[in-house]
């Protein structure tokens, strides 16, 4: 019988790099969702959702610390795939890679607006400013805004109710708001 998710963390906590491999391995598929929903909503069409998932690993790997919970560590894969997206975007922005040249992706939910690499970019920096002030709603905006989990899911992870998530998503949309100088979607 394979360790629960609980017992991976904890050894992985503990320090056991096997452990935390197992770890990344028992919840590839649901980062693989989280990549693929990351890609869907941020217009990284030009970028695999397997290439991210894989980039995403190596930083998760690369870190001394673990996670004490799932929560956390989906809340951590959920800013790396972000980051990673964003880095992504500005790079082909980069004018000595062409950054006037527009690639057009095909939306995948009908009357989506995909934000173009600028936007993006400041929702990006958006995002960072609001963690700087406060973790926890950055990490609700990385889940649902970035990530589409959906209230009722990041209320599981965190062990609150689904309404203490929405009051938490309406004060993080407050600040991003008066950030960015508009609203984000409900």
């Amino acid at each position: 019988m394979a360790p629960s998710i609980a017992t991976l963390i904890s050894s992985a906590e503990g320090g056991d790099r096997s452990a935390a491999d197992a770890l990344f391995a028992a919840l590839y598929s649901e980062l693989h969702r989280l990549a693929k929903s990351q890609l869907a909503r941020n217009g990284g069409a030009t970028i695999g959702t397997t290439t991210l998932l894989h980039e995403a690993y190596l930083d998760i790997a690369g870190r001394e610390s673990v996670f004490p919970d799932r929560a956390r560590f989906m809340g951590y894969a959920a800013k790396v795939m972000r980051g990673l997206i964003i880095d992504y975007a500005r790079s082909r922005q980069a004018l000595k890679r062409g950054g006037a040249f527009e690639i057009t992706t095909l939306v995948t939910e009908p009357g989506a607006a995909v934000p173009d690499d600028q936007e993006l970019s400041r929702i990006g920096e958006a995002v960072d400013e609001l963690a700087a002030v406060d973790p926890a709603l950055a990490a609700i905006v990385d889940l649902k805004f970035f990530s589409g989990f959906s209230f009722a899911e990041i209320g599981t992870m965190h062990g609150v109710s689904e309404r203490t998530v929405q009051r938490q998503w309406e004060k993080a949309r407050i600040f991003l708001h008066g950030a960015l100088g508009r609203s984000l979607p409900a």
